[in-house]
């Protein structure tokens, strides 16, 4: 059996998540007060007793849903579970620079600075309620794309997430995004959802955001993470610390290549996926990208424990 260890994006945050860990493991409770620390105010406060809506602001939910992963990563390995036991590390969005807090290449401080960064940068980018985003389920990528360009218009309209064979999500001028939709239910899509989500993201109106984390990188030690990382934009390995800033920055505007991803560490002899944090959207997607692959949770204290009884 060959593990990879996968962290969750946006959209997971939940009111609790990681408090049971915390109060079951001071190593997670640490991860939480470094957070809370790094960014001068109670994050914690905010995800463990606050309310949804303010949580789920890109600015608090990015380093909410990190600290998260990165304490039920720190309970794992207070159980003798370590990173060097798996064979990769890989992340959704902003999950991939939980992946590399866990591999150790950026430290839990500065990724929980670069996530508040890059969530206020992606939500200030577009003006809210010019931008939008869609899930278009029952079509796969190659569709989605024609679609987003018939969709266009000379507006901005990318297919932004590959999530697996079901659903690629589409992202761009929230105009653009409707007429996708529409067009979309027209090429035989089951459904096209419109997504309750403040920005566009991972499509070309990032780019002022793309901007702002390339001078925020430029300033962050990164080291080699000590599994390779599967990046979102390229689907395939690295561990070179300049080529993983580089890529961070491009991820901002560029495609989540979630599908790839998982079908590349498969074909590199993963079998087994464990998420890391809050929720279990990866790994719904794991079992539409190839049935031959388990998945578990890892996200709360008896999620740790079941796994170390095992």
């Amino acid at each position: 059996m060959t593990i990879a260890f996968v962290f969750p994006g946006q959209g997971a945050q939940t009111i609790g998540m990681g408090k049971a860990l915390a109060e079951a493991y001071p190593v997670a409770k640490a991860v939480f007060d470094e957070v809370d620390a790094a960014l001068g105010e109670a994050l914690s406060q905010l995800i463990w007793e606050g309310d949804i809506e303010t949580l789920t602001l890109t600015q608090n939910a990015q380093p909410a849903l990190m600290a998260t992963s990165l304490a039920a990563m720190r309970a794992l390995e207070a159980e003798g579970v370590s990173i060097d036991k798996v064979a990769f590390v890989a992340g959704h969005s902003l999950g991939e620079y939980s992946a590399l807090a866990a591999a150790g290449a950026i430290s839990v401080a500065d990724t929980a600075r670069l996530l508040r960064t890059r969530g206020q940068a992606m939500q200030s980018a577009v003006p809210v309620g010019e931008g939008a985003m869609a899930a278009i389920l029952g079509l796969d990528l190659e569709a989605v794309r024609a679609v987003a360009e018939e969709a266009a218009q000379g507006e901005v309209c990318q297919a932004a997430n590959d999530n697996d064979p079901t659903q690629v999500v589409v992202s761009g001028a929230k105009a653009a995004v409707e007429r996708a939709a529409e067009i979309a239910k027209e090429k035989g899509a089951k459904r096209a959802v419109m997504l309750p989500v403040s920005a566009p993201f991972h499509c070309a109106l990032m780019q002022p955001a793309a901007d702002v984390m390339a001078e925020a990188l430029a300033d962050v030690a990164i080291t080699s993470p000590a599994v390779p990382l599967i990046a979102n934009v390229r689907a395939d390995a690295v561990t070179d610390p300049d080529e993983i800033r580089k890529l961070l920055v491009e991820q901002v505007t560029g495609s989540v290549r979630w599908r790839e991803s998982v079908q590349s560490m498969a074909a590199k002899g993963v079998t087994e996926f464990w998420e890391i944090g809050a929720g279990k959207a990866l790994s719904g997607m794991i079992r539409k990208i190839d049935r031959n692959l388990t998945s578990r949770q890892v996200g709360t204290a008896e999620d740790v424990a079941a796994i170390t009884a095992g």
